[in-house]
Formats: structure tokens, sequence, C-alpha cells
């Protein structure tokens, strides 16, 4: 394994690949992204745009799916809601599975080049899923400029978080462009055919089975606690008045207002990329005493100060929410397990190095925060509200966002998917009511950003400004051709 705890060989990958997804039921927390899809702006959908040196063979391709939907069973299984909300999604064998629908090519529109690969990337990104069947689909882009290739691979959050991501593509990528004839070929997983109700029936089976020895369990524990408890009545009082404390500043709204130059929303999404050499931002952030993160962020920030520059409207702070990776190396592989932390980021610093700091400071206090997951503390709660309640108070937690933004360690060395070398990666993540989601992935020592912004709320008027700051929508085939 190499220090990321990303797999060092591909027959190191193979044997460990049996460990990802592997969850029966969604946790509550992607139970509630799945279930707040009710209302169309919350659809939480992610796609990586590949950027490839040359057009793979397709039927190569075709079979390199066909084996990694076999090697991750999760991709050839749909989920499968109970009732009324009672239980929790659950996954399941699809027995409708069919390759050929999930996997597919199409040709770019001319003359070929990236504002057309990106042109298409939104379309499918928009396109809702078939919630009857597994919730992913890829797509190769062929026809590009330059002889080289696009590929889009589209999976719902509920399949994973963006760490678990990469785990999963470092499971499926090849270290070689030559063919690997002797990986293992499992069989498919058979199908199960379930239902809403026999879903509800088997949880509810599930339950009435371990409730007996789980309260048997806490029977033995309360007992061997009893003696001690009058001596630690005084510190367990406490340690609730710090967590209520830390609750109450966890899930205020962040102390800033959102800018009115944001405001509007609606069912669009726009992409555009950002790209920078791994070490040159990682040397920016220690000149600042901060991480990678930090800097990424504080660049976002200035990009936000120029943004609102041009409009001329005065921008001081803005309310941001970062997610907070929770994997550890005990966990399974894949999934989702990270935690919000929402805070009012200082765009109105002209200093990038004073914004490292206080970004730093800021990520350093919300790690130390006891209720720092309180999003699964409260997902239990949430979801077994009516739907209407449940869209409401995921959108209300969103909507008053300015800007999320991801960072995401990705595969440090070389990789190839059917013989065409993996370029670039650019990461886009979900909409959910903010005005602009931007995303980080570290590929082969280069930071490849993803964002995606509300047309309604970020327009296209500041092009000008934003190709001064180094921005979006450039053609990154040429640049890579200048390079090599």
């Amino acid at each position: 394994m190499t220090a990321s705890g990303l797999p060092q060989t591909n027959e190191e990958a193979w044997a460990i690949a049996h460990a990802w997804g592997t969850a029966r039921e969604m946790n509550e927390v992607e139970a509630l992204m799945w279930r707040a899809e009710s209302d169309p702006r919350l659809r939480s959908t992610m796609l990586g745009l590949y950027v490839l040196d040359c057009e793979p063979d397709w039927e190569r391709l075709l079979a390199a799916h066909q084996w990694g939907s076999r090697l991750l069973p999760r991709f050839r299984q749909r989920v499968v809601d109970p009732p009324l909300h009672v239980g929790l999604p659950a996954w399941a064998a699809d027995p409708d599975f069919d390759l050929a629908y999930h996997v597919r090519r199409v040709r770019a529109p001319d003359p070929g080049g990236f504002d057309q690969v990106l042109d298409l990337a939104e379309q499918v990104a928009m396109t809702p899923f078939d919630r009857a069947r597994s919730p992913w689909e890829a797509v190769l882009v062929e026809g590009l400029e330059s002889g080289r290739a696009a590929y889009f691979l589209k999976p719902h959050h509920s399949l994973t978080d963006g760490q678990g991501g990469v785990q999963m593509l470092s499971l499926l990528h090849s270290r070689k462009r030559e063919p690997s004839p002797e990986k293992p070929m499992p069989d498919p997983p058979p199908p199960k055919y379930a239902t809403p109700l026999s879903m509800l029936a088997e949880q509810a089976a599930g339950l009435a089975h371990s409730a007996p020895r789980a309260a048997g369990a806490a029977a033995s524990r309360a007992a061997r606690l009893a003696g001690g408890a009058l001596l630690r009545a005084g510190a367990v009082a406490g340690e609730g008045l710090r967590l209520g404390r830390s609750l109450a500043r966890v899930l205020a709204p962040p102390p800033a207002r959102p800018s009115p130059l944001l405001r509007g929303r609606s069912l669009s999404w726009r992409f555009g990329t950002l790209e920078v050499p791994f070490d040159e931002l990682k040397l920016a952030a220690r000149a600042a005493d901060g991480s990678l993160n930090d800097a990424f962020i504080a660049a976002l920030l200035g990009g936000f100060r120029r943004y609102h520059e041009h409009h001329n409207s005065e921008l001081n702070d803005l309310p941001l929410a970062m997610p907070i990776s929770l994997h550890r190396g005990d966990h399974p592989m894949g999934g989702n397990r990270f935690a919000g932390a929402r805070f009012a980021a200082p765009a109105g610093e002209p200093d990038p190095a004073e914004r490292i700091r206080l970004i730093h400071d800021f990520v350093l206090t919300a790690r130390a925060e006891p209720a720092l997951d309180a999003l699964a503390l409260l997902a239990p709660a949430i979801n077994r509200l009516p739907t209407p309640l449940v869209t409401r108070w995921y959108r209300a937690q969103t909507t008053k966002l300015d800007l999320q933004a991801s960072n995401i360690a990705g595969i440090p060395y070389t990789v190839y998917m059917a013989g065409a070398r993996i370029e670039r990666l650019f990461p886009f993540g979900p909409l959910p009511g903010c005005a602009v989601m931007a995303a980080l992935v570290s590929h082969d020592g280069t930071c490849c950003i993803g964002v995606n912004c509300d047309p309604a709320a970020v327009t296209r008027s500041c092009s000008s400004t934003a190709s001064k700051a180094g921005s979006t929508r450039c053609s990154r085939f040429v640049r890579a051709r200048n390079r090599r």
C-alpha cells in the first residue's frame, strides 16, 4: 500500500477490492441524500471528467466495465426503499442489470474542443437517474481534437463520497497501458427480487433478532457502570453541556449574509475547470503555514472577491461549507464518511497569505468540535419525518450558502483506462441549493479543480476578469499538448 492508503499494484488492488462498498443498507446520511431528491434542486449527482491522451478501444473499455462491476458488486445493485420511510434504503442485486444501459459512447460536436466536452458533461450530470436501476452511468466522448478522448463517470452520492470514490478508482485503474489478461473475473452477484415490502420485512426481522442481544449488552454495561455512576455524574453532566454547546455552534448558520449578487437559484448547472501543479500549490500553502486545502480555499475566495469587484459589489465575509473527511484506516472502503463544517469565510481579505492563515485556524477549530458529526446525529430523526419536511430542512441548510468546497486526495501516480492514459481528472460535485460547488482532486502531480455554478447566481459577464485570474472553459488539450 502507498502512504495514502492506495494499492501499490494491480494484484494488491484486486485482493482488497471485495471490501469496497459492502454495507447492505445505506447509513442515515446516505438515506437523507437519497430521499431529499424529491426536490430536484437537491439532487446529489457527482461527475468525474477524465481527459484521456487517446481514444481507448471500445470493446476493451466495455470489458473493463464488465470486470469492474463484478469486482465491485455495488455497481450491479439498485436501491430498494422500504415504504413510508420506516426502514433505511438498502442495496439489492439488480435482476435487470444491463451494462449497455450504464455505459455508452458519443461523438463530440465540432470542433471537438474542451468547451464542447464541458457542454456534454453538464447535460449528462443534470439528467436524473432512473431510480429503478443502479445509480451510475459512464460516457466515452470520442472525436476530440489532437486525437484525445474524454470520459464521464457519473455516480450518485449515496454510492460513495469523494475519498471513497478515489479508493474505488485506485482499485479499477491500471498501472500500465497494456491489457491485464491475468486479472480475476468474479461471478456476478445473483439477482435478488427485492420489493419495498420484502425489504421492510427483512429489516424488521433483523431488528427483532438483534434486539434481545443489544438489550442484554446494554443491561450488562449499565450494571458495570452503576458502581461509579455517582462519582462520574458531574463529569458526565459537564461533557453533556460541552457537547450541547458544540452542537449549537455546528448547527448555527455561518455568521455572514449571503451575497446579494449570488442570490439567484435555478435547476441548471454550468461547469468550468482550473488546474495548478500540486507542488506549486503546496509550496504556496507552506509559505503561509497552511495546508494545501487552506491554499485552495483561499484562492477560491480571491476569485469571489474579484468577481464582486468586477460587478462593483462589496464583499466581506462569505458563507461557505466544506466537508471534513472522517475516513480512517480501519474503516471499510467506500461509503460516505464526512462531516460538514460551515463558516464565514474571509473573502474580503486582500492578502492571500492572511486568508490562508484565517482558514487554517478555522479548520483546526472545526476539527476539534465534539459535535463535528452533527449531521449523523440528527439524520436518524430527520429521516423519519414526512418527505416535504425533509426537503425543507435540507434546503434550509444549503440555500443560504454561496460556496461549497471540497478537497480530495487523489491518485499520485500515472494510471490508464483501456489503454488510454488519464491525463486529468476533474471532479464536479452536486449543487444542492448553493451558488457554487468547487472540488479539487490531486491527480498525478496536478491539482484538477472542477467548478459547478448555478447560472442564475453566477453570470458569464465576468469572463474577461475571470480569464485574467486564470479561469475556466479554456482548452486543456492545447495546454497539455504544449507541455509535452
